[in-house]
């Protein structure tokens, strides 16, 4: 069944939306810290699934629309409030972020906005180096990775208040890499309804990026959306859509690699996987229709917002001053 295009009601601003699911997202996560500890034994068995379930829809709606993908979102946050070990949490993560990259790719690559010529050696890189973060991760204390989680969280928070992010940087010349790689493309701008020619530069920069991207994908099972979007645009001069489009097709290839390692050390329990990857691939496929029509300003406000409270929960956590 095909969707019907997104449509904006007529005197209301889309504004609203995503601040109102963070809210949702963080009042979540609140309700499932507090709920064991008040209902005690006598909570139901299906009661943390549809918790799960519910989260990771919100979290899909927002996460896809900002090119970060779920697990950015997912494992600070449900390794903070869920009561799960975070190696479970960090290989669910990595389902979970793969699952929502794969909801979206059709929608992306369909209006343009993810371009498969541009992700593909970026993945390449990428992949290879998660596969070593995942084992990594596993072997260290899951008191030391999430307090390096949480620092990692709040750097990306750091790093999108500090860095201005470009709807439509100027690249006045491509290098040569990125001629010989065609890394160049036109899409529709759904806000304007114009085409957007754009092209990258420092393509050999950003390739040796994407490898210590991928290594920190692994080891922390929270994708590499986070990084893909600042290292596509700020870099190498991607428009922002675009960046969140092509992020999304590099978060399935590197997530799957990274996953089976996971998989392999028996870091993935289908309780927590199973509706966690549900919610957030409908979060996620209604996520892919809002990229088109919300301003990346907007976008951009929400996610720090989520991500700050999420990365303080999971510092403090591995701390040991917020358990």
């Amino acid at each position: 069944m095909r969707l019907a295009p997104l449509r904006r009601p007529a005197g209301l601003s889309a504004g609203w939306l995503p601040w109102a699911v963070a809210a949702l997202v963080l009042l979540g996560a609140g309700v499932a810290w507090a709920a064991p500890a008040a209902a005690g034994a006598d909570t139901a068995w299906w009661w943390t699934p549809l918790e799960l379930f519910l989260a990771c829809f919100l979290m899909g709606l927002i996460a896809v629309p900002a090119g970060i993908g779920g697990g950015t979102l997912f494992v600070p946050i449900i390794g903070g409030f869920f009561p799960f070990h975070l190696d479970f949490v960090r290989g669910a993560g990595l389902l979970v972020a793969l699952a929502s990259a794969l909801a979206a790719a059709p929608t992306l690559l369909r209006g343009g906005l993810g371009h498969l010529r541009l992700a593909m050696p970026l993945a390449l890189l990428a992949s290879l180096s998660s596969i070593f973060g995942a084992l990594l991760g596993l072997a260290l204390p899951a008191a030391a990775v999430q307090v390096a989680l949480g620092g990692t969280v709040l750097g990306i928070v750091a790093l999108m208040l500090v860095a201005g992010k470009s709807e439509r940087p100027q690249v006045p010349a491509s290098d040569a890499l990125g001629q010989a790689l065609s890394l160049h493309g036109v899409f529709i701008d759904g806000a304007t309804r114009q085409p957007v020619a754009w092209q990258v530069h420092r393509t050999p920069v950003g390739l040796a990026l994407f490898l210590v991207i991928g290594v920190m994908a692994g080891m922390f099972g929270i994708g590499a959306g986070w990084a893909n979007v600042p290292a596509l645009n700020l870099l190498m001069g991607a428009p922002l859509k675009v960046a969140a489009g092509t992020s999304g097709l590099v978060l399935s290839l590197v997530d799957s690699a990274a996953a089976w390692v996971y998989i392999n050390k028996g870091a993935v329990l289908p309780m927590i996987a199973v509706p966690s990857v549900a919610g957030m691939m409908l979060g996620a496929r209604m996520g892919a229709r809002l990229l088109d029509v919300l301003k990346g300003s907007v976008i951009r406000r929400m996610v720090i917002t989520v991500l700050l409270f999420a990365g303080l929960r999971a510092l403090l956590k591995g701390l040991g001053v917020w358990t």
